[in-house]
């Protein structure tokens, strides 16, 4: 079958199989590397001899990277290839990853981490352009469930394996733990995923300079895009920054909770894996702005429950955030490229988490100097006003059915 006549892979197929079964491994080396640090803040802080906000710092270096990295990824994808562009930044980043498990002081760590994250901007920049190349048209979609059910067990995983042998030993052994993981996922990614065949490398050269300004700005233009991208900044702000300082919250009194538990926590992410489809299935019915309002909503009776001194409230209250911050991220996030016009959709999406990951890197620092300055009560404040803004925005410039902007 020529290239011509390739028409993209077929669920059953061996071809597909091995397509899912590569991005799923591509997902979890790139999240599982970049949250890992996540799990072990409290002992990054203690080694290190660093504050909270500053130990935070490791997880906003390296998705700050991501934010800076994605669109020129983009660019490296068109000029080399999907697949080879992402295998450069998965290897460079396992590379980076272990270099900085070895780090002895804060600022080489944080030099490393940003390098990493630089990295690991090929996979999301690249994947899901790949997939809807490669994949029949007719079942692009579900194959990027997969790929992004590799990212949930990517992030997850990263916690949960660099917390308990963090403990144990040491950060530095946890962290070490997950880049062999992350090593094995990448090489599993790079034997099974085929080769492009849909798309030549080199063939958008010519669309490399005013031609790629005109469609990032064309974006910026849209006052429904604006108002999506305030969804990624503020509500991606929101959750990494709870996800990053509840463990200092929890260990302190009056909890005095194990770190080895407070790892478990991230067994909350799970609930963004059931809320995510069921957003996108109840947004057919009622229409993205109302379920993303919703969503909203609910994240904010989360974090509205983790003002409790009870262990359990705050436990319930991270799992209801965490729902809610998956399923307006599901709506948003697939939300962007209908709303962009066509010439633009894949810049529109790029910009989306170019704010996404930016975000992340303001806030999961930002918020931690409120943390340790003014406590857990006005953190809370400002991450349930983050959210009523992302909301109130939301509504005010977002249509029900979202063709474009302005109040309803």
């Amino acid at each position: 079958m020529t290239t011509e006549d390739f028409s993209g892979h077929l669920p059953k197929t061996p071809s597909y199989r091995r397509l899912i079964a590569g991005l799923f491994f591509a997902g979890v080396a790139t999240f599982a590397q970049l949250y890992s640090l996540q799990a072990v803040l409290p002992q990054v802080s203690d080694a290190l001899g660093v504050s909270p906000s500053t130990a935070a710092l490791t997880v906003s270096a390296a998705t700050l990277g991501i934010a800076v990295a994605v669109i020129p990824w983009s660019l490296v994808a068109d000029r080399l290839g999907r697949v080879p562009a992402m295998a450069i930044g998965i290897i460079a980043a396992t590379v980076l990853g272990l270099a900085g498990s070895l780090s002895s002081d804060i600022v080489m760590l944080l030099a490393l981490r940003l390098g990493e994250g630089l990295a690991l901007g090929a996979v999301p920049a690249v994947a899901l352009a790949y997939l809807s190349e490669e994949v029949h048209p007719r079942h692009v979609a579900a194959a990027a469930g997969s790929y992004t059910a590799g990212t949930t067990v990517g992030g997850l995983s990263g916690r949960l394996v660099a917390g308990p042998i963090g403990e144990l030993f040491d950060w530095r052994v946890g962290v070490w733990s997950v880049i062999l993981f992350c090593a094995t996922a990448a090489a599993l990614f790079l034997w099974l995923v085929p080769k492009a065949r849909r798309f030549t490398p080199g063939r958008m050269r010519a669309d490399v300079g005013p031609g790629m300004v005109a469609r990032l700005i064309r974006p910026l233009r849209s006052g429904g895009l604006l108002a999506l991208y305030a969804q990624a900044f503020l509500l991606m702000g929101a959750f990494v920054a709870v996800y990053n300082y509840l463990g200092f919250h929890l260990i302190a009194p009056p909890f005095l909770l194990p770190v080895w538990l407070i790892t478990l926590l991230f067994l909350a992410y799970l609930a963004g894996t059931v809320s995510s489809p069921w957003a996108g299935s109840l947004a057919t019915r009622f229409g993205r702005r109302n379920i993303l309002l919703g969503s909203i909503g609910v994240a904010m009776s989360g974090a509205m429950l983790m003002f409790a001194t009870s262990s359990i409230v705050v436990i319930i209250g991270l799992v209801v955030f965490t729902a809610g911050f998956f399923g307006a991220h599901a709506i948003a996030s697939s939300w962007s490229p209908v709303i962009a016009e066509p010439t633009s959709r894949a810049q529109a999406a790029s910009l989306y988490y170019f704010a996404y990951y930016a975000g992340s890197s303001v806030f999961g620092w930002a918020l931690g100097l409120v943390f340790g300055e003014a406590g857990w009560a006005w953190f809370l404040a400002i991450i349930i006003a983050m959210a009523l803004l992302a909301g109130t925005i939301a509504a005010v410039l977002l249509r029900s059915e979202g063709s474009e902007a302005s109040p309803d």
